[in-house]
């Protein structure tokens, strides 16, 4: 099998940000072992900085960006894979402006697995790390509630409605508001499992995602997370238990 024609899967992904910008990106290898290797993060690094350093449309657009000596990020990668032996890609990139307004933050776990970018209005550096690392670790479907499908939020409802029924004692015989209360909770308690502003801060378990951001004037504009071979052949690891375990030790400092 040609080099081309192999799965790039494993590689390491990067969250990188300057004044103005700030970057995602994925870069794919075929083996772990390569992408321990130190010509793979030199090669890693040196693409984050151009791709941080230029703007562009795509990621076609990003492949023609030049190095100094006139060197494409295309060709970098060809001239890697003959180094190396494998085939090496640049699978996906996110790149964003902000502004002075904005609190931005990056969070790449330490084994190159997982990165993050979170984009607040307000707040400030250390609430927005705090985010990114709480997506890092427990990955929620969603970032806000408005953003679950009407098909889904239906479908809670009516569980919950059938759970509470059975449930909470003497329920049916509640003041209507009460019922709404309680079910309010129910079903945010349920949401938690995938959304993220109602989930229980990972760095602080007594207070949600949404009060924390609230108590901080800052609202959410943008989280991008990106983990190494998402939607492709890979082996199955659960970095996110590896992120909250890291949290988890944190804490106990």
């Amino acid at each position: 099998m040609k080099k081309s024609d192999r799965i790039a899967a494993e590689g390491l992904v990067l969250a990188k940000k300057d004044a103005n910008s700030v970057l995602v990106f994925e870069l794919n290898s075929e083996t772990d072992f390569v992408a321990k290797n130190q010509n793979f993060i030199n090669l890693q690094q040196k693409i984050g900085e151009l791709l941080l350093a230029n703007d562009f449309v795509n990621l076609e657009d990003a492949l023609l960006i030049q190095d100094e000596a006139g060197r494409s990020i295309s060709e970098l990668m060809i001239l890697a894979t003959a180094t190396i032996g494998e085939k090496i890609t640049l699978r996906r990139v996110f790149k964003t402006k902000y502004s002075l307004e904005q609190s931005v933050e990056v969070y790449t776990h330490s084994n190159g697995q997982i990165a993050v970018i979170t984009i607040l209005k307000g707040g400030n550096l250390e609430i927005a790390k705090d985010i990114s690392m709480h997506v890092a670790a427990l990955n929620p479907q969603y970032i806000l509630k408005i953003e679950v499908p009407n098909e889904k939020l239906q479908e809670i409802q009516l569980e919950v409605e059938k759970k509470a029924f059975a449930e909470v004692k003497n329920f049916e015989k509640k003041p209507e508001n009460v019922r709404v209360g309680i079910l309010k909770g129910m079903i945010d308690k349920q949401l938690s499992e995938f959304v993220l502003e109602l989930q229980p801060l990972a760095t602080d378990g007594a207070v949600t995602v949404e009060k924390y951001l609230a108590q901080n004037s800052a609202t959410l504009e943008k989280v991008v997370r990106f983990e190494v071979g998402e939607g492709i052949q890979k082996q199955n690891v659960d970095f996110s238990a590896e992120v909250n375990q890291q949290i988890q030790e944190f804490q106990k400092k």
